[in-house]
């Protein structure tokens, strides 16, 4: 439960509520998301707010007998934002697109002005008579079309008595102003909006990143009717039952079993799996990977907006709304900061002309340079586009991490806890051994087993099965097939009574000779199922069944400790042996066995309690109160199941625990370059705040260092969807 309760952190709305999602043109950071929810502060009939800064949208859950969707979208508009209605939840809203090219378009015209204005400042006096007011034209030009997009903002900040960056700046360029200082206060005001842009640009391209996923699976679908006709329609239409054709080269459009044909698929857009996968009739495949060599039929399994490729780009857009401790931090600082910021800009304005006889005019200027430099643009922009780079290229490696706090958190990791079965171990038994007896072949052997374990869905009788397949064996038809519940089954193979099962199941049918008591007892260990098969005249032979480790169990284990993990240890519920045998196979070398899920909480619990960062890896079921209790839960997908996408706090796309040291890197690489952005945001405003105060610097050169630090910030940040 507290699984649950940490996963769905949105709170219940009332069932006779409504929802709309709205697209809100220039929603572009957490500063129009915090000035959205104080619009919506105290409105009646307003139940929740939620925001998905990817998308560009916002969800408003409210009561329609006090509000309706044109008031929701009135109050929008009182924050200086628009809003339409989301028609089509799926399709990528492209609004956002159209207020970036605003934006740029302004930026472009106040750069123009500013360098008219230089250049006519430059002219002689005689081709003008008075190179003054030319040039202030081009400049005021300027400034109006920056505080086209600055103004508004900087007025609602003011009307609910906050001093935000939009604030600060409109008074800079105010005193520059007031001082004559034309050619500065109009750099500062091209200068400050190309950042505005730059913060814009940044979070389109983490947008169009995600769109690049959406983009992953075809809109079409060649879906056969009766009388093996084929229609080509729009993936959205197909329902669940669907029979879709796909040819070679061409990417599957939805989820679906191959039901018909063979081929190899290539998952690496949605799974990170660099090796194509062969998928015969009864595998899985998923919308958005490559059908490479054979045509094949599926039957869907999932409609367009639940296949595992549509889990993904939720996951990726919700997460960036989770907030992450950097993020948290920068949040508080430059709540306190900017306030401060203004007190001493204050203090430097009037303490020296008062107390030292300075000069006014002199004082106000450096006042308004340290307003300038002090601008937190950089600080505010470092760490939310380093977080959304983060969480898109992980999600493009096969890892869907549910927030940046666990993007974070898991390369913090001092203790890795695995489960064993289906996390170290593939979780599906194979035959290891085929032990004949009273002369009976192999091959003979596994005829006869295969016959009477064809009927059977048990997991001992499907490895049976598979493994006679895979020996080219071809098993014969069986005839009155009985299966005996945890025990065995019997059935007939050409008139011929035959039975197989575990050696409790012999000695209740009164049919454990001693051949078959020896052989089953000689091999009987913690370690293997042991099986056996019969005929009415004796005992055929014995079969040594185990769950195999992952085949790069034991290289991620020892990745994981060259990253720095000092412990790794294994978590199970099976016997000592069993547990003893697969930790010296991966090379665990710390292990418990026999633990309840209770009991593995409770070991978790104890390495919490000794300041350990723990991070637990199960299968994102049977193992959920083991990875609620741990820092960071992490699933093993499975190629994608719903389980991966459900549980845990992240989810490995595939069963590859190569991922896992990968991950820890990405997230170190992450939080590194996090500290650089934060680090140089600091530096450069405590360097120039100094030579502000001293006089050594003016305000173009301030609101250029600034400019320059988010320039170097955004683009520090989005170096990791290169990763």
């Amino acid at each position: 439960m507290g699984l649950l309760r940490r996963l769905r952190c949105r709170r219940e709305v009332d069932v006779l509520s409504e929802s709309i999602e709205l697209t809100v043109r220039g929603m572009d950071c957490p500063d129009e998301i915090a000035d959205l929810k104080r619009g919506f502060d105290g409105q009646l009939g307003i139940v929740d707010l939620s925001f998905n800064l990817m998308r560009g949208t916002m969800t408003v859950d409210f009561d329609p007998s006090t509000v309706g969707p044109d008031q929701i979208i009135s109050i929008v508009k009182t924050t200086g934002l628009s809003a339409t209605p989301v028609v089509d939840s799926a399709a990528p809203p492209d609004s956002q697109a159209g207020g970036e090219r605003i934006a740029l378009w302004l930026t472009v015209a106040s750069g123009c002005g500013t360098a008219a204005g230089l250049v006519l400042a430059l002219v002689p006096a005689s081709a003008f008579h008075n190179t003054t007011w030319p040039a202030a034209i081009a400049y005021s030009m300027a400034i109006a079309a920056a505080w086209w997009h600055i103004a508004p903002k900087a007025f609602r900040a003011v009307g609910r008595f906050q001093l935000d960056m939009n604030v600060l700046m409109s008074v800079a360029v105010v005193g520059a102003i007031g001082l004559g200082e034309w050619f500065e206060g109009s750099t500062v005001a091209f200068l400050f909006m190309l950042s505005n842009w730059l913060e814009s640009w940044s979070v389109g391209r983490a947008r169009r990143a995600i769109q690049a996923l959406m983009e992953l699976a075809p809109p079409t679908a060649r879906v056969q009717k009766e009388h093996g006709h084929e229609v080509e329609v729009d993936a959205s239409t197909v329902v669940i039952g669907d029979r879709v054709i796909v040819k070679p080269g061409e990417k599957f459009p939805l989820d679906g079993r191959v039901i018909e044909g063979h081929t190899s698929t290539n998952q690496a857009p949605i799974t990170g799996e660099s090796m194509p996968v062969n998928k015969a009739v009864g595998d899985d495949v998923f919308a958005g990977t490559i059908n490479q060599e054979g045509a094949v039929i599926i039957d869907v399994t999932k409609p367009a907006d639940d296949s595992v490729l549509a889990g993904v780009i939720r996951l990726v857009e919700q997460a960036q709304g989770k907030r992450s401790p950097s993020e948290r931090f920068v949040d508080r600082f430059a709540r306190y900061y900017t306030p401060a910021v203004i007190v001493g800009a204050i203090l430097v304005c009037v303490l020296p002309p008062l107390v030292w006889g300075g000069d006014w005019g002199t004082w106000l200027y450096r006042s308004l340079v340290l307003l300038v430099i002090a601008c937190p643009c950089a600080l505010v922009i470092s760490t939310p586009v380093t977080i959304v780079s983060g969480l898109a290229s992980a999600a493009r490696n096969g890892v869907l991490i549910k927030g940046g706090e666990y993007l974070e958190s898991v390369g913090k990791a001092e203790v890795v806890a695995f489960d064993k079965t289906g996390t170290l171990t593939c979780g599906r038994p194979i035959v290891e051994q085929v032990i004949p007896i009273n002369g009976t072949s192999v091959s003979h052997l596994l005829e006869l087993a295969s016959a009477v374990e064809q009927r059977s869905e048990h997991w001992i009788a499907k490895a049976i099965v598979a493994h006679a397949r895979d020996q080219g064996v071809v098993a014969p038809p069986c005839d009155n097939y009985v299966a005996i519940s945890g025990r065995g089954a019997k059935a007939q193979v050409d008139g011929k009574a035959y039975r197989i099962g575990n050696h409790r199941f012999f000695e209740e049918e009164n049919s454990c000779t001693p051949e078959v008591h020896e052989a089953m007892l000689e091999h009987e260990d913690c370690h293997h199922t042991v099986v056996a098969l019969s005929s009415e005249d004796g005992p055929l032979g014995v079969f040594l069944l185990a769950d195999s480790p992952r085949g790069a169990a034991r290289e991620s284990v020892e990745a994981l400790r060259a990253c720095g993990v000092s412990t790794v240890l294994m978590l199970t519920g099976d016997n000592e042996g069993t547990a003893k045998a697969v930790a010296q196979e991966c090379g665990v070398t710390e292990y418990e066995a026999g633990l309840l899920p209770a009991d593995k909480v409770r070991a978790i619990e104890g390495y919490r309690a000794k300041g350990k960062h723990i991070v637990m890896v199960g299968d994102g079921i049977n193992d959920a109160p083991a990875l609620a209790a741990a820092h960071v839960g992490i699933a093993m997908g499975g190629g994608g199941t719903d389980a991966s996408l459900e549980t845990a706090d992240i989810g490995l796309m595939t069963d590859d625990l190569r991922k896992l040291p990968w991950l820890i890197r990405h997230s170190r690489r992450t939080r590194a370059i996090i500290v650089q952005n934060i680090t140089l945001s600091l530096v450069v405003k405590v360097l120039f705040a100094g030579l502000a105060v001293v006089g050594m610097t003016n305000l173009w050169m301030a609101i250029a260092a600034d400019t320059g630090a988010s320039l170097v910030v955004t683009f520090n940040g989005l170096r990791l969807l290169r990763a």
